[in-house]
């Protein structure tokens, strides 16, 4: 039984209002609109059994980019999100366990020569990436004789891919499965220069929240929550976080 003290902190308006990121091509993080219009995805599925366990109306609130959602999130306006975890963030945020763990590397457009992550790593070499988010910033720290250009979503990066407009996008790989359809001749390098989890985030400084939010993913890990979201996402082969 959670205390109702400790539930108003983690959704203090009695509604819980959560956080996701939707974008043209599904991941096992990115959720995607089906033919009506409507948001559907891993996130989503996690955040109403969450709303489900609490016995909260869920208040969805949707993003173009992680970085978009880590602010909501920072400021109070969103109560729970998932995003990547990295540095930056967790001076933002604070963050409970990871429900997936993500690998980033590159597209290359059509008619590239570029092979290797490692040869990304050149002057005059431009980067592509989406604003303000952990990978982004993995690729500057990574290849910082490239230059790094960032964009507000996924839809204008797959335009700028489309158009040959930069030299390598970097996103997780299996954002990528979704993308290379619309890309015809691009291909996505092997390996990683990143390797994250996707965790569950509340405003700082809100320890009851944290426990609460924390203690709802390990449930949903525990009792199949995870996997059959990511299942239904179309993503089999993805391991859920230990």
């Amino acid at each position: 039984m959670i205390d109702p003290t400790e539930l108003k902190q983690l959704a203090p308006t009695g509604n819980l209002r959560g956080g996701i990121v939707v974008s043209p091509a599904a991941s096992a993080f990115f959720a995607i609109r089906d033919a009506g219009g409507a948001p559907r995805g891993v996130t989503i599925d996690l955040l109403y059994a969450f709303a489900d366990k609490l016995k909260l109306p869920l208040e969805l609130q949707i993003y173009e980019n992680s970085g978009q959602v880590t602010d909501a999130v920072a400021s109070g306006v969103c109560d729970v999100a998932f995003m990547p975890r990295d540095v930056t963030r967790e001076g933002k945020v604070d963050f409970g366990p990871a429900y997936y763990f993500i690998s980033s590397t590159y597209l290359v457009p059509a008619g590239s020569t570029i092979k290797t992550i490692d040869e990304v790593n050149r002057p005059g070499v431009r980067i592509v990436g989406i604003s303000n988010t952990t990978t982004v910033r993995s690729a500057r720290r990574t290849a910082p004789l490239a230059s790094a250009e960032e964009v507000a979503s996924v839809d204008l990066m797959t335009e700028m891919a489309a158009a040959g407009n930069g030299d390598a996008f970097a996103l997780s790989h299996d954002s990528f499965a979704g993308l290379l359809p619309k890309l015809p001749g691009a291909r996505v390098l092997p390996g990683h220069f990143q390797q994250t989890g996707i965790s569950v985030a509340v405003p700082k400084g809100r320890g009851a929240a944290l426990k609460i939010a924390s203690a709802l993913l390990e449930d949903a890990k525990k009792s199949g929550a995870v996997r059959r979201a990511l299942d239904a996402a179309g993503f089999k082969d993805a391991e859920v976080a230990p």
